[in-house]
């Protein structure tokens, strides 16, 4: 059984744990070293469980914390090449660290597999993940920071049983809101974020091959709300005949994680 559990989820910093009994993984740290430690000892985690940082991005709300944390507890750190170039350019990652550069094969760490799979975004090299615990068969998308889903990031993410996607905004609350024209060109585009009903499509596509759990991350908070996340999701999945609790199970990941490890 694959546990898994988003620590934070927001502009203000993210990370996801997945692991197994005997331990797992980081995607991302985009909170402080102490912040990552105190969320960790809330869910009943030791840092010395996690076997690797895998990253999506160089983006700061991904790896604020992750210089301190993996120096301090001696993490292997795992990302695409450019996201490595990237984050050894600005000092982030060095000597003092470990790192390991994908490539587009799987690898293993501990008792899970992953499978890197490249999304679109502003940023240097970024990458999505798909981890298989034990079994071999139960599977996990995570599907963050992309401007769109294309055909080949669906085909990675189908057959998960649970998915972790991006609902980063409503169009329309972009287009009406405070934000620079420049900035939400660049929000609303394809190396941007994840709009509610770009999602709500990717859930529609995935519930039929087989999903069953949902978690919507990455909410914006200038321009969506949790609630109106929630409701675009779940009405795109009514108006197919999909039914909340009964075909699919759908959550809002917290910026500050108040549940417990989900398991799967």
């Amino acid at each position: 059984m694959i546990r898994f559990c988003p620590l934070f989820s927001s502009s203000s910093g993210n990370s996801v744990y997945i692991g197994e009994r005997d331990g797992g993984i980081l995607i991302d740290v985009g909170r402080s070293a102490r912040q990552t430690d105190n969320m960790l000892k809330q869910i009943d985690l030791e840092p010395e469980k996690i076997k690797g940082i895998l990253l999506t991005h160089e983006h700061t709300d991904h790896v604020c914390g992750l210089s301190v944390f993996a120096a301090k507890h001696n993490i292997p750190v795992y990302a695409s090449p450019g996201t490595l170039l990237s984050l050894k350019t600005k000092g982030i990652l060095t000597s003092k660290h470990i790192d390991v550069s994908l490539n587009e094969d799987d690898l293993c760490i501990g008792n899970l597999n992953i499978k890197p799979f490249k999304t679109s975004h502003d940023c240097a090299d970024p990458r999505g993940y798909i981890v298989t615990g034990s079994d071999g068969t139960t599977r996990v998308g995570v599907a963050t920071d992309t401007g769109y889903l294309s055909s080949d990031m669906l085909s990675s993410l189908t057959g998960c049983k649970l998915v972790y996607i991006e609902s980063n905004h409503d169009v329309n609350m972009v287009k009406t809101g405070p934000y620079p024209y420049n900035l939400q060109k660049r929000i609303l585009s394809n190396i941007g974020h994840l709009s509610n009903d770009a999602c709500a499509d990717a859930l529609r596509a995935l519930v039929n091959k087989g999903t069953t759990h949902f978690i919507l991350a990455h909410l914006s908070r200038e321009n969506n709300t949790p609630e109106l996340a929630y409701e675009t999701a779940a009405s795109a999945m009514l108006e197919m005949g999909a039914l909340e609790n009964r075909d699919y199970i759908l959550k809002i990941a917290e910026p500050e994680n108040n549940d417990k490890m989900l398991i799967i």
